[in-house]
């Protein structure tokens, strides 16, 4: 592969800043395809979506999910002023979205071991068929012009999205992924490979 063919991914970037401008239920649809068409451990496919587009729900999820930001940063030790300042950063990036997209994981039909060792191998390797899932989902929406920013809220509050989502027990929230057609320009640098790769 020419590099010139891999430069449009160099360019993708985490966007929180969204115009107001609807996203297209055809273009959604695109990306959740193009995100079950990632590698998945035994093929099983152990991803699940939820697109949440309604104000609302959208409203309910970021209270629910600042209810517990709160008290965790209060248990922290926080002052109130922190935590009203990171709360309300949290609050606006979730409802200020005009999409998004929790990624999920279930382990129904994963592979089922008698011991923890095995079992959390098994586990592990679903995690990382969702995390491909959702790079698939991120390149997909950067490919369509689109911006899109990874959140890993859902990991310190599952519960308390399983409960505010009404979701099957199985489905076990991994990230909140933001998408919209962008407000915003960021230009980002990688470390070199320099010290960070070994040649065997």
């Amino acid at each position: 592969m020419h590099n010139s063919n891999i430069q449009w991914l160099k360019t993708r970037r985490s966007i929180r800043r969204y115009k107001s401008e609807p996203v297209p239920s055809v273009m959604i649809n695109q990306i959740l395809q193009a995100a079950i068409w990632a590698p998945s451990a035994h093929n099983r496919q152990p991803w699940r979506f939820v697109v949440i587009e309604r104000p609302s729900t959208k409203m309910k999820l970021a209270a629910a999910m600042g209810a517990k930001l709160r008290a965790d940063l209060s248990a922290d030790g926080m002052s109130p002023d922190l935590i009203e300042k990171d709360s309300n950063r949290s609050f606006q990036r979730i409802t200020n979205a005009p999409i998004l997209i929790l990624l999920c994981l279930t382990m129904g039909d994963m592979d089922s071991y008698p011991d923890s060792r095995r079992q959390q191998n098994e586990k592990m390797m679903a995690i990382q068929s969702v995390a491909l899932a959702g790079q698939n989902l991120l390149l997909a929406a950067h490919s369509l012009g689109l911006g899109a920013c990874w959140m890993c809220a859902p990991l310190f509050c599952p519960q308390v999205v399983v409960d505010t989502l009404h979701l099957p027990s199985d489905w076990e929230p991994q990230a909140l992924i933001s998408v919209g057609y962008p407000d915003e320009a960021k230009e980002k640098t990688r470390h070199s490979l320099e010290g960070r790769v070994l040649w065997r």
